[in-house]
């Protein structure tokens, strides 16, 4: 006959399992367990809703209308090498009617431009001459006819285009902005030779050039004829560019006074005062 075995008695102390005391626990609704808050968790764990599409990071919708600016609709420029640089074109004419305010440009030669199908061959376009005779209102007005007509357009001075290559320096991403840069269809740099241009800014204009040679076009302001960039960049890089921005080239110059300085002589560049 085995012995019974003893029951062992509980330490001092200690509760026996069948005597834990036991945490109520909630009661459960019926129905779905509320969705957690998609605001209190990061990107990585919200979870996804119907409309989302797979890999998409939430965010704003691509193409979600923005609140319309003070002071009207200026057309937007399309620049994909930086959100920072999508800027608006400097707010001017949005039509050729250059000649018909005395432009030294022929009108012949601006409606030819304005077909925009230098554009598609992928030609430049080099506008230079005396300041105020109407370079960048020009170039300007061509700009806003390739966006209504669906075409991507970039507008650079050559500072700014410096610093947005300088910028990519940094984080060794120049081949990728240069690259983003020339998806454009058009690529405008205004404004070359109002100021002493160094090595950083030859070799920035270079890369444009040289990217987007045959292969978009490029439209250049100056007050300095292309021949004498070598008077405001180092000469090795100054005819490198050069070569490439008039092999296929549309070169207009524009003569005459200064535009502005013949409005504030007529005292329209004020309203009167009364």
């Amino acid at each position: 006959m085995r012995p019974t075995p003893r029951s062992r008695a509980p330490a001092a102390g200690r509760c026996s399992a069948s005597e834990q005391p036991q945490s109520p626990r909630p009661a459960r609704r019926a129905g779905r367990c509320p969705a957690p808050d998609a605001t209190a968790l990061p990107a990585q764990s919200r979870p996804r809703r119907p409309g989302d599409r797979a890999g998409a990071t939430l965010g704003p919708r691509r193409g979600a209308p923005r609140p319309a600016r003070r002071g009207g609709h200026r057309p937007q420029l399309r620049d994909p090498a930086n959100a920072a640089q999508n800027r608006e074109l400097p707010h001017r004419q949005d039509v050729l009617v250059l000649a018909r305010g005395g432009s030294s440009i022929t009108e012949a030669t601006q409606n030819s431009l304005s077909t925009l199908e230098w554009i598609g061959r992928h030609e430049n376009l080099a506008v230079a001459g005396p300041s105020g005779t109407g370079k960048s209102h020009f170039v300007e007005a061509l700009a806003h006819a390739a966006i209504e007509n669906d075409l991507r357009v970039s507008w650079f001075t050559l500072e700014t285009l410096t610093a947005a290559v300088g910028k990519a320096k940094v984080d060794g991403s120049v081949a990728r902005t240069i690259s983003r840069i020339c998806g454009c269809d058009l690529i405008v740099v205004d404004d070359i030779g109002m100021l002493p241009a160094g090595q950083e800014a030859a070799e920035a204009f270079y890369r444009i050039i040289d990217a987007a040679y045959e292969r978009r076009s490029i439209a250049v302001t100056s007050n300095i004829h292309p021949s004498g960039f070598d008077s405001i960049m180092p000469k090795t890089l100054a005819t490198a560019t050069v070569d490439r921005l008039l092999h296929h080239a549309h070169l207009v110059t524009t003569k005459g006074e200064s535009h502005r300085l013949a409005e504030a002589i007529a005292g329209k560049g004020v309203v009167a005062l009364s």
